[in-house]
């Protein structure tokens, strides 16, 4: 399910964001993306959303600044000092090199570094848990926005319902599923055997009208339908993460709906058969956006 949230905070000096961004997924796939020193935080933020989401590609990301005056910079002379070493070893060998630039210098990563004070213990493990506090706040926006889309969703999926089960009744009353009308094909059917084969074998004649019967009776694949549709809306009055198990149930719905289409030698009810495929699909896609 897609949704996003973000929560800012600040201790002291210190301000920061929390953004969550989710886009739908068959299973759970959380990122983290937090800056260098905050990696320890990764394990128990990943185990709460794990246990709060279950569907989704979720992106998690942390912004730090820090504000003006904090810090200062500070050059990193050993650094600075290995780097002028090698530029006056590559100025002997090639006298065509100009030489380094400050500037340069400078943009050299390593060279210039932060100046600022690490905190102490007690200040990190105060900034950690105030950092946490909002994390579990945006992680609670974002499961707010995914359950005000999945009741948005609801009503989409009970539409898609009612139309699949008109299509199967409209199969059910079809003329090509009635005893009658399998009767009088399966008879039409034996007279060309006969008059094709006049010496087919008896054995033979039984084989292909039981062929017929059964690629005729479609009462198998209507009934699974029906109690398809049966469990899908027990899985939307049961409510809780359902989507996987939806996922799989509209499977089968368009298993029973091929099978449908195979059997049928009506032109009705081939038309009734791709209707069904077309309005599971149509489940499917929004199955697809539910956790």
């Amino acid at each position: 399910m897609t949704g996003f949230a973000r929560v800012e905070g600040h201790d002291g000096t210190l301000s920061w964001v929390w953004e969550i961004k989710s886009v739908n997924a068959k299973a759970l796939d959380v990122r983290f993306r937090l800056p260098a020193g905050f990696d320890a935080l990764e394990i128990p933020l990943r185990a709460s959303a794990n246990q709060k989401l279950r569907r989704g590609a979720v992106t998690v990301n942390l912004g730090l600044t820090r504000a003006a005056g904090a810090g200062g910079m500070r050059i990193n002379r050993d650094a600075l000092a290995a780097v002028v070493g090698l530029a006056r070893e590559l100025a002997a060998e090639l006298t065509d090199v100009a030489p380094p630039r400050l500037d340069g210098l400078l943009a050299i990563r390593g060279v210039l570094e932060s100046a600022e004070e690490a905190p102490d213990e007690e200040t990190r493990e105060r900034q950690l848990g105030l950092l946490t506090g909002s994390f579990e706040r945006a992680l609670g926006s974002l499961q707010a926005m995914r359950l005000n889309e999945g009741s948005r969703l609801e009503a989409v999926l009970a539409a898609r319902l009612a139309e699949i089960e008109s299509l199967v009744r409209e199969a059910e009353a079809s003329a090509a599923v009635q005893p009658a009308a399998i009767k009088a094909r399966l008879k039409e059917l034996v007279t060309a055997l006969v008059e094709a084969v006049p010496a087919l074998p008896e054995e033979r004649l039984a084989h292909e009208a039981a062929l017929v019967i059964t690629k005729a009776d479609v009462r198998e694949e209507l009934d699974r339908l029906t109690a398809h549709l049966a469990a899908a809306r027990g899985l939307m009055a049961e409510g809780g993460s359902i989507g996987r198990r939806f996922d799989f149930l509209c499977q089968e719905f368009n298993r029973e709906a091929n099978t449908l289409c195979a059997k049928s030698a009506d032109l009705e009810l081939t038309r009734v058969g791709l209707a069904l495929k077309a309005a599971i699909e149509q489940l499917r896609e929004q199955v697809q956006n539910i956790e």
